[in-house]
């Protein structure tokens, strides 16, 4: 196909990711050696520069340049062998003439273009179903850790919004949100294994990522697939070549935008004016004090460093690929951090002829992370915390003002106290594949995976001070989720928790291939079954209080003595925290395919599940899909226009258990009161959740139709889809009357959602040139979500209020609401109509006239979606000989943030007490209502960002033994556009509460990095 051929090509070339892969060069002894030189070019003539030049038989060789010439140190009758990606090899034999020109064939198995599927691969141009490949190269640059910010703005359709803290994983929804039960993220499988953890794989290990988005690619993993999935394929050894690579990288990040707070002068000049007198208890040394509280949490500069080192290689029976990784990244508050080591290890062994192969790949994370301790309410007293008082008192003791309600010194807490959490991956998995008789191979793999959480917490003797009547938590927002005290758990003279858990998932997969061609017509099918065991929460939990000294921590919890504490209460961990769950399901996929014109696809899973109700342990999970290649049609044939055109259509239904656990849908019983028994107040214990036993998977149909097209000989290539996505039976925790139901809570299927969309992604190279070239790739996706449904068995969910921030004054004041045929997520508060004569804050009523004194849920109105309407990126690459530029910028459109943290730091009737934003100066202190939850601070949460630009060098065999030598520069985070007036409008878009700056927000970085990589 000219489409990929030129696709291929213009990849290697523009991007320079060249098979420049070269073997260690030893010294060895030849006879009559000397200078061999020459040139190697493509059928077209073009010079083919990274080409693969070795002496067969030796370990010795070298690389082409960007001109495709070589040259090399050979004896008359040695065999040279000519190896690039893309184009089938060559082998010459040196003789006394020179110099040697070579021309390498494109190697069309290679140009189909290899997309990683459930339970096999394929080329793209015979897919009938949407799948989004990304490469090494095109994937985001930085000190970035987690996959899904790799993919931000990479792939149509796919919204990743990450804050800037280390060990928080960035929220990824694939076409919209799809239920109300859980956040929604897609599937991961990592070399073949399913529901892989991906904190397992360093950025630099990975081959290739393939985003499966419709049902008809999706199907094959049943009722885990409701999301999407995400296939992610890591380096693996090739025959004939040994390459050591080291890359790495040191960064610096900073704080890109902070809260505009009021510093000391701008306080008193607010109080001065509205007649406000501060305590002597804040304003300890009047004029003399300006302290940043948000500065005094945060380090000056965050240091990141990352070192990858992999060794790959094999011969004609063994290939073999292994990495080691570490990653060292600060976070921009005080007390977070990262560390994290990732050791893999892959071997692929064939045997009879190379019938039979056996893969072994193993692989270990170990990771520490330092939380920011009790992070959000850290982040609140910062911000809130007065200018006007110190951080500490002239005698080096913490500042502290206890006789204001709820105000603690956030520096004070994060030096008290500790939080940690160490969690190790351990994954493997050993697959044999057996190439049978009339064209089936048979497949086994066995998986394994096991995940620890060894956490601890550690909270000082200096908590004492702390009153626990007002000492609150301050929450993500989400459904049912409220403030609570927790000043409680802090004990009398330190306390201390502790909690161990595994998580273990085993895995067989058993699969029989067969393709087979007949003439013109050729089938490909794939027969299987899945067992996987799962053991979920298997560990302890405890805790302690009442420490002879405060530098123990939570490594020593036997010298606390809690039995001396009349009231306090061990933790010894939440109720059902352990689970075992199977999983037993059965796949069958035919693939057939005319003359690669006319495309047919059909897939059907069945699943069965112990997490399911009794008359529901099993569910089916079909699909189909259909392409038709227009460009190889009889008419196409003399046109020149299109190099590739092709129709796509499927349909498919795929499930979604996330969130539910091996108790879900049974009669649970637990602590319920106490009854009087014989003198004493003893425990009683009752139904506290009923069982169903009709509970069963949420369903989601996908129809899907696309285009695929390149034009200007492949030069020009696109895609595009429209989508109809629609969820029914949403797993719901429904509360009901104790008469209905035994403990009055039960889980059960209802309501359903949709979600509507097109997709559009275009690649061009619109320049190439032997010493300069330009690729650009281009994407933008449209999507409508919407509640169509929240009725069930148990009654009708409709107008849920949620989202709590519990903001001054404000007391059950919620920001969001489910309702049918409004979005996810929609803002539900009151409307602002402005001030009165006096200044005082005005709202509509519901008949729609005005009031300073709303009613909550009364006087609410629709304020607007935090689903994004637009999501788009664009990546740009320039390369000029052995320079290259490249700059990507993304941005999101269409979708509303609630801004809650500014309407909290609004509330200028407590400026005397707590700090205010500089954009509350014009309002009245008198005004005290100024900071109600309202369409005021309902903003634009659209943006632009330039999210990464990379000026790079790159040499080509610099020195001996060394074939390639990379440096580069990074900066991420440039600069972004928006007129959100918040910290920064990427706002979280995963859970049921997405788009509400919640006072907790991690603030984002601007990162400078410079990397270095060399291949020898």
């Amino acid at each position: 196909m000219i489409t990929i051929r030129h696709k291929l090509f213009m990849a290697r070339y523009l991007f320079g990711i060249l098979s420049v892969l070269m073997l260690f060069c030893f010294s060895n002894t030849w006879a009559q050696t000397g200078p061999v030189k020459g040139t190697v070019k493509d059928a077209q003539g073009r010079p083919l520069p990274g080409v693969t030049v070795q002496i067969k038989g030796a370990n010795k060789s070298t690389s082409t340049s960007i001109n495709g010439k070589f040259s090399i140190d050979a004896a008359k009758g040695s065999i040279l062998q000519f190896r690039f990606i893309g184009y089938q090899s060559t082998e010459i034999t040196v003789s006394d003439g020179n110099p040697i020109n070579v021309t390498l064939t494109e190697n069309q198995k290679t140009l189909n273009d290899v997309v990683v599927i459930g339970y096999g691969t394929s080329s793209k141009k015979t897919l009938s179903s949407a799948i989004t490949t990304v490469k090494p190269e095109d994937l985001n640059k930085g000190a970035i850790a987690d996959i899904g910010q790799l993919l931000q703005g990479k792939v149509a359709g796919l919204n990743i919004t990450a804050s800037g803290d280390p060990n928080q994983p960035a929220a990824v929804i694939l076409r919209g949100a799809s239920t109300v039960n859980s956040p929604g993220a897609p599937f991961y499988v990592i070399d073949g294994i399913p529901g892989a953890d991906i904190t397992a794989v360093a950025p630099a290990d990975i081959q290739s990522i393939d985003v499966l988005k419709d049902a008809a690619a999706t199907a094959i993993y049943g009722n885990r697939a409701a999301s999407g999935v995400i296939m992610v394929t890591t380096k693996q050894g090739k025959k004939g070549q040994s390459q050591v690579t080291y890359s790495g990288y040191v960064a610096q990040e900073k704080v890109a935008s902070s809260l505009d707070l009021m510093n000391a002068t701008q306080l008193r000049a607010y109080a001065a004016a509205n007649k406000l007198t501060f305590s002597p208890n804040d304003d300890v040394s009047p004029g003399n004090i300006n302290t940043n509280w948000m500065k005094a949490i945060e380090r000056s500069s965050g240091f990141t460093q990352n070192h990858n080192l992999s060794f790959s290689g094999g011969d004609d029976h063994t290939t073999y690929s292994a990495s080691l990784n570490y990653l060292d990244k600060q976070g921009i508050l005080s007390a977070s951090s990262l560390q994290r080591v990732i050791g893999r290890v892959s071997v692929d062994h064939y045997t009879w002829d190379d019938k039979i192969k056996f893969s072994l790949n193993v692989s270990n994370s170990a990771s520490t992370s330092n939380n920011e301790p009790l992070q959000n309410i850290v982040l609140l007293q910062a911000a809130k915390h007065l200018p006007i008082s110190p951080v500490y008192n002239a005698n080096g003791t913490y500042f502290e003002n206890l006789n204001t309600t709820g105000y603690f010194n956030p520096v004070a807490m994060v030096d008290n106290s500790q939080d940690q959490t160490k969690y190790n991956v351990l994954m493997g998995s050993f697959n044999t594949q057996v190439k049978l008789p009339f064209n089936l191979t048979y497949n086994v793999n066995l998986s394994y995976q096991k995940t620890s959480t060894l956490h601890g917490e550690f909270y000082s003797s200096y908590f004492s001070n702390y009153p626990t009547s007002n000492f609150y938590n301050n929450p993500d927002p989400g459904l049912g989720i409220a403030h609570t005290l927790i000043g409680s758990l802090f004990g009398t003279d330190g306390s201390a928790l502790r909690s161990d858990y595994s998580n273990t998932d085993k895995t067989l997969e058993t699969f029989l291939s067969w393709d087979k061609h007949f003439g013109d017509h050729r089938f490909n099918a794939v027969l299987g079954y899945s067992y996987e065991d799962n053991i979920y929460g298997d560990g302890f939990e405890a805790s302690s209080t009442n420490f002879p000294t405060d530098n123990i921590g939570f490594q020593n919890l036997t010298l606390g003595n809690p039995y001396a504490i009349s009231a306090y209460r061990i933790n010894l961990g939440n109720d059902l925290t352990y689970g075992e769950t199977l999983l037993i399901s059965d796949f069958f996929r035919l693939n057939y395919n005319y003359k690669e014109k006319y495309l047919l696809q059909g897939s059907i899973r069945r699943d069965g599940s112990s997490v399911f109700g009794d008359n529901h342990h099993w569910g089916t999970f079909p699909s189909a899909s259909a392409a038709w290649r227009i460009t190889q049609e009889d008419f196409m044939k003399d046109q020149t226009f299109f190099s590739d055109l092709k129709l796509r259509a499927s349909y498919g239904v795929t499930g979604n258990s996330a969130g539910i656990g091996a108790y879900t849908a049974k009669l649970v019983y637990g602590i319920s009161g106490t009854y009087y028994n014989n003198g004493v107040q003893a425990a009683a214990y009752g139904p506290v959740q009923g069982s169903n036993p009709n509970l069963q998977w949420e369903k989601t149909a996908t129809t899907n139709l696309g285009l695929d097209f390149g034009i200007l000989k492949g030069r020009l290539t696109g895609t595009l889809d429209v989508y109809n996505k629609n969820t029914t039976g949403m797993l719901f925790d429904y509360s009901v009357s104790q008469s209905l139901v035994p403990g009055g809570k039960i889980w059960a299927n209802g309501g359903s959602i949709n979600n509507k969309g097109i997709e559009f992604a275009l690649s061009a190279t619109p320049i190439v040139t032997s010493n300069f070239s330009w690729a650009s790739s281009f994407n933008i996706a449209y999507n409508k979500n919407e509640i169509t449904s929240l009725s069930g068995p148990y009654g009708n969910s409709d107008q849920t209020l949620y989202s709590d921030p519990e903001g001054p004054g404000q007391t059950g004041a919620t920001l969001q609401i489910l309702k049918v045929g409004q979005p996810l997520g929609e803002f539900y508060s009151f409307k602002y109509a402005g001030k009165d004569a006096s200044g005082n804050s005005l709202f509509y009523t519901a008949n729609g006239g005005t009031t300073t004194s709303p009613t909550i849920k009364t006087d609410y109105f629709y304020l607007g979606s935090p689903q994004p309407n637009i999501l788009t990126g664009w990546s740009n690459t320039f390369k000029y000989k052995n320079f290259d530029l490249g700059f990507f910028f993304r941005g999101t459109f269409g979708n509303k943030i609630f801004d809650a943290t500014r309407a909290d730091l609004s509330y200028v009737a407590a400026a005397a007490t707590n700090n205010i934003l500089v954009s509350a100066a014009n309002d009245k202190a008198t005004d005290t209502k100024n900071s109600y939850y309202s369409s005021r601070y309902v903003e634009n949460g659209s943006y632009v960002r330039l999210d990464n630009a990379t000026f790079g060098y790159t040499l080509r065999n610099p020195f001996k033994n060394i074939s390639s030598l990379r440096l580069y520069f990074t900066a991420n985070n440039v600069f972004t556009v928006t007129g959100y007036k918040g910290i920064d409008p990427e706002i979280s878009q995963g859970g049921v509460s997405p788009g509400i700056d919640y006072n907790n927000f991690y603030p984002k970085t601007r990162t400078l990095l410079l990397g270095f990589n060399v291949s020898f």
